[in-house]
């Protein structure tokens, strides 16, 4: 970690309160779950290849091996871990049992857990999680994924708010075309779940996509030799970072089909209180500086630190309610409601058929109805980068996990045009929508009061992060309305 980390704060570090929204739901509410969020300036793995290594194939740790960090030179400034060590602390907005605040930066020595939530005094920011054998299958998806530390930086917890991952599967019935979403559990390495996986039944020739979130800053998957064509964690010595994904280009292609025949019908965006299209992960009022990531998986951790799905029968294990950082959990759970607009769902298998939203659902609602100009995944996002530098290769692997359709001559990627489009969109798009963000609570009231407060920090983060002010030659863009320092804290 230290010198590159040292390096990139240099030179591109927001500032202390800044910095305060980079930890943006790293907490989680004791005994209900905090809404997922996006915590802006979160960084990605991008170790090791060569820029334009076109390898289809994920960047997985051998089964029989334990799997090593990368050199992380391209990796931004500004991720949980590295905002941890700027500030020192790492807010935790869970209050215990006798409304005390913890704070999860001062971690005891000791290794103890609290409410659920692990303790130690340096967190692990990179981690591996074991994939089960088949995880297209119901067997496969009913089985836990395991959790370890990755390297010598020490052990990885679930429990852990800066070391959590997640696993959102969304499952497509060809002969039907209807959809639905489970949530695969994921427990530490050695350990056994809090409560035993809901068991889910697929429809004949199903067609499964899963997808991976992270709260850390690089999550590597480990899989056998027979799934690793299936999941893409990367390019080769180079994951993403918080992103990864089984089998999305093919659930893509069939969901595509479906669409196409007519018997999937994804749901008109509709209007949103505002006068304007509801939003979508692909509106540049919405994206940031790693668009179409994470997930709206959640997890309860109990005080003993094992792990069960969120799921009705298990409310009564008490504990934590832990949340992945997620643009889609922002989206569905405090922007769409903000705006009176409701997320594409379907019926999650975990929970008894309730409806919930996913990735791939937001991604296919995006593609289908998303107004000019979308926002596809460009060569400056960092979790694309190798090295620091772009690569077709490596962002064509991402694109092709959200639907999104190669690097080409109608769409290049290009970071300025990103920029000058974000520049165009968000500033405008925040500030109409001014009264009703700031109806909404923040979620991180660490950093922001409101919901207006956190997009409008999470906008400048954004930009710093992207490099735009190299690219476009000009500053972050300014929100009217918003505090002449973006960065403060009092709205």
């Amino acid at each position: 970690m230290g010198s590159r980390h040292t390096v990139e704060r240099a030179r591109r570090s927001p500032g202390p309160a800044l910095l305060l929204v980079l930890l943006a739901f790293a907490a989680v509410a004791v005994g209900a779950a905090v809404p997922p969020a996006f915590a802006a300036g979160r960084t990605a793995g991008t170790s090791g290849a060569t820029a334009d290594q076109a390898q289809q194939t994920a960047a997985t740790a051998p089964a029989d091996g334990a799997p090593q960090p990368g050199t992380e030179d391209g990796r931004k400034a500004g991720g949980r871990h590295a905002a941890q060590q700027a500030t020192g602390q790492q807010q935790n907005a869970a209050q215990n049992q006798n409304g005390n605040q913890n704070q999860n930066g001062n971690q005891n020595q000791n290794g103890n857990q609290q409410n659920g939530v692990q303790k130690q005094k340096t967190p692990n920011p990179n981690c591996t999680l074991t994939v089960p054998p088949a995880p297209l299958t119901a067997g496969g998806l009913a089985t836990p994924y395991r959790l370890r530390g990755t390297g010598d930086g020490g052990d990885c917890h679930e429990a852990n708010t800066v070391q959590s991952a997640f696993v959102e599967a969304t499952i497509l019935d060809p002969a039907t075309g209807k959809l639905s979403v489970y949530h695969p559990l994921v427990i530490d390495e050695g350990s056994q779940p809090a409560a035993a996986p809901v068991p889910v039944t697929l429809p004949a020739n199903a067609v499964v996509g899963v997808w991976f979130g992270f709260q850390g800053d690089t999550l590597t998957l480990r899989t056998s030799a027979a799934d690793a064509q299936t999941c893409v964690n990367g390019t080769p010595g180079s994951p993403f970072g918080q992103f990864a994904h089984c089998n999305g280009p093919a659930f893509f292609g069939a969901a595509n089909a479906a669409i196409k025949a007519g018997m999937l019908k994804v749901p008109a965006l509709g209007t949103g209180r505002d006068g304007r299209p509801c939003p979508t992960t692909r509106d540049f009022g919405v994206v940031d500086q790693d668009q179409s990531d994470n997930l709206v998986t959640r997890y309860r951790a109990t005080r003993d630190g094992r792990i069960a799905q969120d799921a009705p029968a298990n409310a009564g294990l008490g504990g934590t309610v832990l949340t992945n950082a997620s643009d889609n959990g922002l989206l569905a759970s405090a922007i769409d409601p903000a705006l009176g607009c409701t997320p594409f769902t379907a019926p999650d298998l975990t929970a008894g058929g309730a409806p919930t939203s996913s990735l791939a659902l937001n991604e296919l609602q995006a593609a289908a109805d998303q107004p000019a100009p979308a926002a596809t995944v460009p060569l400056n996002d960092p979790m694309v980068k190798v090295d620091d530098r772009t690569s077709t290769a490596k962002t064509n692997l991402y694109r092709a996990g959200v639907d999104m359709a190669p690097l080409g001559a109608g769409d290049p990627g290009d970071g300025a045009a990103y920029c000058r489009n974000l520049a165009a969109v968000a500033p405008d798009r925040l500030a109409r929508d001014r009264d009703l963000l700031q109806a909404a609570p923040s979620p991180d009231p660490a950093a922001a009061k409101t919901l207006f407060g956190f997009l409008t920090q999470r906008l400048t983060t954004s930009w710093q992060n992207l490099g735009c002010q190299d690219l476009v030659h000009a500053g972050p863009p300014k929100v009217a309305g918003a505090p002449k320092q973006q960065n403060q804290q009092d709205n």
